[in-house]
């Protein structure tokens, strides 16, 4: 992580679960870190967490990943304060609990996919213009899913797979593109199983359901970010033991 040290990293999600380890372990590296989120304020404490000397590492940005809007203002700000963005964190993801075939479940499916889909691929768009412009050996991680390669039988998953499947195949168009841009820019999905997070307390009712822990990923984060600039970690899938799917 030698080389990130000073370097600016934009996390979106970034208020809590994953998105809140991995600003906290990017800081502590050295990074200056840029979270992204909606409710802001969450952001703005993680800083109690960190050491003292990490702690003006970490600058809290209000953006709602689903709105376009607000992601171009939210990477203008970062050009403006920062100078530009050298990695990418992709982490902002929803899961509107609903089956597919239900009546009047439009919104709770067009927000699954603005935020998973679309929302990745605009901060995807202005991270890279900010890394082609100055031409930085940037790297753009996904925070993807193990639903993402696999549909698993659970209930009122909705699009969410969809939208998982639909990041497996961003990450490989992204590298066909950076190809052939002649860019070394790098591209990662990470695809967790089952994560301790606000999202899936539901299941710790369940009793003996495996979880990993959102460090987990921040750590592996950390271990594709810390490759060298010759490796390229295109998928790393991440799971709990003894996860039954």
């Amino acid at each position: 992580m030698e080389r990130w040290n000073g370097k600016v990293a934009v996390v979106s999600g970034a208020s809590s679960g994953i998105g809140a380890a991995i600003v906290k372990h990017l800081a502590k590296a050295g990074m200056i870190t840029v979270g992204l989120a909606r409710r802001v304020e969450m952001v703005e404490a993680l800083k109690s967490d960190l050491p003292e000397a990490s702690r003006n590492h970490l600058h809290p940005v209000k953006c709602d990943i689903s709105n376009e809007e607000d992601i171009i203002r939210a990477f203008k700000l970062v050009e403006d304060k920062f100078g530009g963005v050298d990695v990418l964190i992709n982490n902002a993801g929803i899961a509107r609990e609903t089956d597919l075939l239900k009546p009047d479940n439009t919104q709770k499916l067009r927000d699954t996919l603005d935020t998973n889909v679309l929302g990745l691929v605009l901060c995807s768009r202005e991270a890279f213009q900010s890394m082609k412009k100055r031409s930085v050996e940037g790297h753009i991680v996904h925070i993807n899913s193990v639903v993402g390669h696999h549909v698993i039988n659970f209930p009122n998953l909705n699009i969410y797979p969809a939208s998982k499947h639909a990041v497996t195949a961003i990450t490989e168009t992204m590298r066909h593109e950076l190809r052939a841009e002649g860019s070394k820019v790098k591209v990662t999905s990470i695809s967790p199983g089952v994560v301790k997070t606000e999202a899936t307390k539901g299941l710790e009712e369940l009793g003996n359901t495996p979880m990993l822990e959102a460090e987990d990923i921040a750590d592996a984060v950390l271990y594709v970010l810390g490759t060298p600039p010759r490796v390229q970690v295109h998928e790393l899938m991440i799971k709990p033991v003894g996860e039954p799917f």
